[in-house]
């Protein structure tokens, strides 16, 4: 008699060992999600351009990973697509192979693409502000968009008919090719990229999360104006700064929940910025990070879903709002925050998840390894609540020494 579980029983099993963990309670074993990223490419022997412009390729690697390590989900490198970056010229992000070496991750080229000068028209129209300053700063091959006369105008100049005489200038019909090229690109990328969840689903492995959103904060701070321009503005344009933070965190709410209850995936995964011990002080955090990333938090929550915040860099001494929220409702993936005092701190209102350091998996030595994993497992997943995984990425780990951390994982971290 065949015992062998089906793909679709071991993904069920899967993911209610992780939703226990979310929820406090105690699974069969710890669960296990470490955070890929790039790992496939130097395990497989690809490129990490492969993921940005190969898709299949990419697929294939990340398949292997998956059959090899047996993790509890999946999640790894969230990729942009490379020809439609390529076409439209972007300059905010350099990609393997076409900026940086193929054989390492992309670079994210942050800048001041709305200056200081430009809050007022921001506050009067952001979406103005958008195609008119934004796009044309942001993507290359888009600059003529500068060009255009300010979207009021669609009202008050005239409507359609007033500003068509634009659009039958030589640069406009170029930049309308273009885009139309990238949108055809964008069709063939979602439908080869489109084919991830439900290849791995059938192998019995389910994504970390189904939608990704950001705390308003660092969508100003990461895409607009910059980490200088940023820092600067809370102590030049306070105000104008939470007013933008007010403005986004709406928008926010409604496409992340749009986005995730299309996926079916009730997880949101939520890289974490600015928010962090270095970049601001307690004070500033409380007032202008906090108040609207809670909002997100509690909307996401309200909608049935799963926020997973990635608390990049350390939260230590910030670990005492997350007691703001509703218990058992959130997966906070820790970084370098003293994942013990967390333990002490939130251990019985959140799950926690963490916090093996990539460096160990790429030069520590086996002893050392499991050490580290033991000390983990007895201390942060006493009781239940936890999530083993890395601080960071597992970009350049030693596939040896990961296959030990993981074996060592389901071994010992059996709840009896």
């Amino acid at each position: 008699m065949n015992n062998k579980k089906s793909p679709a029983e071991l993904l069920q099993e899967r993911e209610k060992r992780v939703m226990d963990a979310v929820a406090l309670r105690v699974p069969d074993r710890v669960p296990i999600i470490p955070a890929f990223a790039f790992f496939p490419a130097k395990y497989t022997g690809v490129t990490c351009e492969d993921a940005f412009f190969n898709p299949l390729k990419w697929k294939e690697a990340c398949k292997k990973v998956l059959i090899d390590f047996e993790p509890d989900l999946w999640q790894f490198a969230s990729v942009l697509p490379g020809p439609v970056m390529q076409i439209l010229g972007c300059k905010q992000v350099l990609l393997p192979g076409h900026g940086t070496s193929p054989y390492h991750t992309h670079q994210f080229v942050e800048g001041e693409y709305m200056t200081a000068g430009e809050w007022e028209a921001f506050k009067r129209d952001p979406g103005d502000l958008a195609i008119r300053t934004y796009i044309p700063r942001v993507f290359e091959k888009l600059k003529i968009l500068q060009e255009l006369p300010p979207l009021d105008d669609l009202v008050t100049g005239g409507g359609v008919v007033g500003v068509l005489d634009y659009f039958t200038r030589p640069e406009f019909i170029e930049a309308f090719d273009l885009i139309v090229q990238a949108g055809e690109a964008m069709t063939k990328w979602r439908v080869e990229m489109g084919t991830f969840g439900k290849d791995f689903a059938e192998l019995g492995y389910a994504a970390y999360s189904g939608a990704a959103t950001q705390a308003p904060f660092d969508l100003i701070t990461d895409f607009m104006r910059g980490m200088r321009g940023s820092m600067l503005d809370l102590y030049r344009h306070p105000d104008e700064l939470l007013e933008a933070c007010e403005i986004f965190t709406p928008l926010l709410i409604e496409r992340t929940i749009a986005m995730a209850k299309a996926s079916g995936n009730p997880r949101v995964f939520i890289p974490l910025h600015r928010g962090a011990e270095g970049f601001m002080s307690l004070k500033q955090f409380e007032k202008f990070y906090w108040p609207t990333l809670k909002k997100v938090l509690l909307a996401l929550i309200d909608a049935g879903l799963t926020p997973a915040p990635f608390f990049e860099g350390g939260y230590t001494t910030r670990l005492e709002y997350l007691l703001e929220l509703p218990k058992g409702k959130i997966i906070g993936h820790f970084d370098t925050t003293d994942i013990f005092k967390a333990k002490q701190i939130i251990g019985n209102h959140i799950c926690i998840r963490g916090d093996m350091p990539p460096s160990l998996l790429q030069t520590g030595t086996p002893e050392q390894i499991k050490e580290y994993t033991k000390k983990l497992i007895d201390i942060v997943g006493k009781d239940g609540g936890y999530i083993m995984s890395t601080r960071g990425s597992l970009d350049e780990a030693e596939p040896e020494l990961v296959r030990i951390w993981v074996d060592f994982t389901k071994e010992y971290g059996v709840y009896r």
